[in-house]
């Protein structure tokens, strides 16, 4: 092993997508030191390479010391329950049941395991349009739609996680589009993901018009409202595909505020919303860095 960085001070971080994870090694500081891209296929097969890139980078740089870890879900987050780190009920073929902790429990480490999402929030809350937020909201709408909800930086929750994309949203005016979640027809990622979308219309939304913009944004915006009316965070953080549609971002907040009312007034509250709703900062980074910072978390002594 070589390197002049304490042993056991390392950090294995893993963003976990249903297409790809990225993997990086990196210091206490944050800087990366080993970096790579896999598949996501069946669980045996990728957190075998998962694991054969940890062990490389450790024979190159030194000891890891703690992991952190930003998956798709649904995941067991229960730290009291025998499948903590699991993923349950997704849909995905042959992950029912994957767990990260038996995936790395030969390295010896504490890991910390969280959502896709809520790695996302985290990092941007820490270097990104979120920055020191008290109360940060951080929604992604691509495959799926997802928000993570940070309180001075901890992720926060329930009996589990949330799961934004599932909940009921009063359909716009003329809409009679039934929707394509399995579960549930026309909750959020029923109407307003990706998929949905293209099931709509054929065509991803930065190829359609202002109309399908409008109606996609009204669904937004009345998310947004009610994340406002239930955390009031400081900032709103809208990712992923969809929201990159040219036009979107402003249709949401020019939305959010005629829905609003003038109901909640707040200095974070900007004329336009232009400061308030924002695009995230740090683009595809943010899943790893905030992966990074929830394995920094669990080396002994970190705060």
């Amino acid at each position: 092993m070589s390197g002049g960085t304490a042993a056991g001070r390392l950090i294995g971080a893993v963003e976990a997508g249903g297409t790809k994870f990225v993997l990086a090694l990196a210091d206490e500081s944050g800087a990366i030191l080993a970096h790579r891209r896999i598949p996501t296929q069946q669980p045996d097969n990728t957190f075998g390479a998962m694991a054969d890139f940890f062990r490389e980078a450790e024979a190159t740089h030194g000891k890891i010391g703690a992991f952190g870890i930003g998956s798709f879900g649904p995941l067991a987050l229960d730290h009291a329950a025998a499948n903590w780190g699991t993923i349950t009920t997704t849909p995905k073929q042959g992950w029912p049941g994957a767990s990260y902790p038996q995936a790395l429990a030969g390295f010896g480490v504490p890991l910390a395991v969280d959502t896709d999402v809520n790695a996302a929030a985290l990092g941007e809350w820490l270097s990104g349009a979120g920055r020191r937020a008290f109360t940060l909201a951080y929604t992604t709408v691509g495959t799926g739609v997802g928000t993570g909800v940070l309180r001075k930086g901890q992720s926060m929750g329930g009996i589990g996680h949330y799961e934004a994309g599932h909940v009921p949203i009063r359909r716009e005016a003329g809409d009679d589009f039934e929707g394509i979640c399995r579960l549930h027809g026309d909750c959020l990622e029923g109407l307003a993901s990706g998929p949905a979308i293209i099931a709509r219309w054929g065509a991803s939304l930065d190829r359609l018009g202002r109309r399908e913009a409008e109606i996609i944004a009204g669904y937004l915006a009345s998310f947004a409202v009610t994340l406002i009316l239930l955390h009031m965070p400081e900032r709103l953080i809208f990712g992923g595909g969809v929201s990159k549609a040219p036009g979107l971002i402003d249709a949401i907040r020019r939305m959010t505020e005629e829905r609003l009312a003038g109901y909640v007034r707040h200095p974070a509250l900007d004329p336009g919303l232009r400061e308030y709703i924002v695009p995230p900062a740090l683009g595809d980074d943010a899943g790893i860095r905030g992966a990074i910072e929830l394995g920094r978390r669990m080396l002994p002594g970190a705060i």
